[in-house]
């Protein structure tokens, strides 16, 4: 399943593979830099999104201790097919070399965004850096992060203030939390806002062993603390108390996260066809098919930047339960039911409505209006200023 990010940079690398201007990309592997021509990024574009598979390890790395298999591939397609790689000292020489004065540099991950990326990028071909930021979450909710987390993302940030041109913000109160954290530092650098594009889903097939005439509920996102899969759990658990057979189901759509060692040890101890399904690793299309045929998403979710999950159902037509979050109100308004992310009746309430059909007229009409942002109109905000 790809995430919120991945979904930004394919479309990223699709655009820009489209126009005029020569496209270039960029990675860092364990073994130093790797540069990239458009048809090289195309094809790790591919292999990325499945559409053909990752290579056999190099000798390279072969030889390396530890990392995952999966990396080890990647990152040897990545040397088989780079158009030049370097080890980090060689980075300025090597953008020197290969890319033309001016060049524009978009960064649009939260990854590789060093000093030695940065500041080599201006300083060796005089780009204009360009930075996309998903959210300031791990600075304005520390609790919910891995330990270190905070630390590494506030100097992060605080990189990107001195070394950027042009900060991208997918929403209004992304830009506005992020300002306030820059403003310590000194100078804000530009920042604008452009809402990410929200293609409506294409189902697929619907994964093996689920019932389609049976009701159910999907949550989808890294089971991680901030994404509220505890509440939910909760609701079911009683739920299944007082309703026994006639509970709807709860298909939790993610990878395991981080943190959240007694929601795994919930979810480990679930017994098999009941109510509640872990399913992770399931393919964008299948993701769509579940959401099509639900009775709604369920997204209790204590912070987000953007909520691409919310805004991915709303344009498939699919009723939304979620926390009253900025974010979400920016973009989705009120199609969304609303519930507060700590009441459990609020959201036991909506989700019994919504499975004996009672609000599925009410949000028919305010779906109807709903226009989700496009990439079209993302671009047309980004590429004015880069």
């Amino acid at each position: 399943m790809a995430t919120g990010v991945d979904r930004v940079e394919r479309a990223y690398l699709t655009h820009l593979a489209g126009r005029r201007e020569p496209l270039f990309a960029i990675a860092r592997t364990a073994l130093g830099y790797v540069l990239l021509d458009a048809a090289g990024a195309a094809a790790i574009a591919e292999r990325a999104a499945g559409a053909v598979p990752w290579g056999a390890a190099d000798t390279l790395s072969r030889g390396l201790r530890g990392g995952p298999q999966a990396v080890r591939r990647a990152e040897s397609d990545l040397r088989r097919m780079a158009l030049a790689r370097c080890l980090p000292v060689g980075l300025p020489r090597m953008l020197a070399r290969h890319l033309p004065q001016g060049t524009a540099y978009l960064n649009v991950g939260h990854s590789n965004l060093t000093e030695r990326m940065l500041q080599g990028a201006r300083r060796a071909i005089g780009a204009r850096v360009s930075v996309l930021l998903h959210d300031v979450i791990p600075l304005d909710f520390p609790q919910y992060q891995r330990p270190g987390t905070p630390e590494t993302f506030r100097a992060m940030l605080r990189r990107v203030a001195a070394g950027a041109g042009l900060v991208i913000c997918n929403t209004a109160h992304t830009r506005q939390r992020a300002a306030a954290h820059m403003q310590r530092w000194g100078a804000l650098p530009r920042l604008v806002v452009a809402h990410l594009g929200v293609p409506v889903p294409i189902p697929g097939a619907l994964p093996a062993g689920v019932d389609p005439a049976r009701p159910r509920f999907v949550t989808l996102g890294t089971i991680e603390p901030r994404k509220g899969h505890d509440l939910l759990l909760d609701v079911w658990q009683q739920m299944q108390t007082d309703l026994g057979a006639a509970t709807p189901q709860l298909l939790i759509c993610g990878a395991r996260g981080w943190n959240n060692k007694p929601v795994f040890d919930r979810l480990d101890a679930l017994r098999p066809g009941g109510a509640v399904r872990e399913m992770p690793g399931l393919p964008d299309a299948q993701i769509a098919a579940l959401l099509a045929g639900s009775r709604g998403l369920l997204f209790p979710s204590r912070a987000e930047g953007f909520g691409l999950p919310a805004a991915e159902a709303a344009a498939l037509g699919v009723p939304v339960v979620c926390s009253d979050l900025p974010a979400i109100r920016e973009v989705l308004g009120d199609i969304p039911v609303y519930a507060n992310e700590t009441d459990r009746y609020q959201w036991r309430n909506a989700i019994e409505s919504l499975t004996k059909g009672r609000e599925q007229e009410s949000q028919a009409a305010a779906k109807s209006v709903f226009a989700p942002p496009t990439w079209a109109d993302h671009f047309n905000t980004v590429l004015r200023f880069t």
